[in-house]
């Protein structure tokens, strides 16, 4: 699976711009996603984690601010293996040209690459969700402290 730590992760206070080699437009506190979904009726929530996860962990739910929630895999479980028609599958789903696309995986990881991928095919703006949905792991081990669902915005269980 992909590692914890990303060289691209923006710094704390970086929310909202884009990185310096401008791969994709930027990232976003999960609230500031929120607000994004609430305020541009274009905007798409993409959440680039796995079935497994999506079933087991639970997927954000942006149906009460009228957002429809993308389910696209980045990666396969249990291989880890990149999924190879993840732009095509985006498209199939009917992504609109120029829609923000709001990519969320477990702790912001995964999602920068598809920020990426999203931006290198004309898609987007493509903005990546900092912490994802459950976050980094604390210093027990545990997730939960940071992200979407630690921010108390709208999720449901897979």
């Amino acid at each position: 699976m992909a590692p914890e730590a990303s060289p691209h992760a923006a710094p704390a206070g970086a929310a909202g711009r884009p990185p310096a080699d401008g791969s994709y437009a930027g990232d976003l506190t999960p609230t500031e996603a929120w607000e994004l979904l609430g305020a541009d009726e274009r905007a798409v929530l993409v959440d680039v984690r796995t079935d497994a996860e999506w079933a087991y962990v639970g997927v954000p739910d942006p149906s009460s601010v009228g957002r429809p929630l993308l389910t696209v895999e980045w990666q396969h479980f249990p291989t880890g293996e990149r999924n190879p028609s993840f732009l095509a599958e985006l498209v199939d789903a009917g992504v609109a040209e120029g829609a923000p696309l709001v990519f969320l995986c477990r702790s912001g990881v995964r999602s920068v690459g598809a920020a990426q991928a999203a931006t290198t095919a004309g898609l987007g703006p493509a903005y990546n969700v900092l912490d994802g949905f459950e976050g980094p792991t604390d210093e027990a081990g545990h997730r939960g402290s940071r992200g979407w669902r630690a921010d108390g915005l709208p999720w449901r269980q897979g």
